[in-house]
């Protein structure tokens, strides 16, 4: 059984209670890269900059954005170069870092998370480790992660996340991903007594 977190954390501010419903860092998770890719440069910098106020006006610092599995339109290389593409990126929006990580692989997410780790020459592989080299640069594990989808399908490209992670699901394409959707999520989040992967 996954360990309750229910203690403060180095980043947490004094007097924050990380058990209550502080809510940090947001991973919103849906779409595969060719339908981000299919929104154009223009509209994808509208749902980032969207995305990125409605976790800030949740009191989020941190949000993180991935597909929701692969569709092989990230490894392809047989692309127009002129063609508009997202890739991996880092940039403030709103008052909060927003991170693009197209990967879509969870478990490969963290064979590569050891493979840094290794070439750092990093000896001690502990949790705490681990956690930093997956979550980089958010100095923290999400608090809410948001799956677009029913219920029934976890995706792939999460694996980490789910032991401590509250998770909320909206049944919605990526088309249709509007910030009322991730207000609608927080609130939910704000509800909810969080047990951090405990399950008594």
């Amino acid at each position: 059984m996954a360990r309750a977190r229910t203690t403060k954390t180095a980043d947490t501010a004094e007097g924050d209670v990380v058990q209550g419903k502080q809510l940090r860092h947001v991973l919103v998770v849906g779409g595969t890269v060719a339908e981000w890719d299919a929104l154009g440069h223009d509209l994808w910098i509208a749902r980032r900059n969207d995305l990125a106020k409605a976790v800030a006006h949740a009191g989020a610092m941190w949000l993180t954005i991935r597909p929701f599995e692969s569709d092989g339109a990230e490894n392809s290389h047989h692309r127009d170069p002129d063609e508009f593409r997202v890739e991996r990126l880092i940039d403030v929006r709103e008052g909060c870092t927003v991170i693009v990580d197209p990967g879509a692989d969870g478990q490969q997410r963290i064979l590569d998370a050891i493979d840094t780790l290794r070439s750092n020459a990093v000896t001690v592989m502990d949790e705490p480790t681990l956690t930093g080299a997956l979550m980089a640069p958010a100095p923290i594990e999400p608090d809410l992660t948001i799956v677009l989808g029913p219920v029934t399908r976890l995706p792939p490209s999460l694996v980490w996340e789910l032991a401590y992670s509250e998770i909320v699901f909206i049944d919605t394409g990526w088309d249709e991903l509007a910030a009322a959707h991730v207000e609608r999520a927080t609130d939910e989040f704000s509800r909810r007594h969080r047990r951090f992967g405990n399950i008594q």
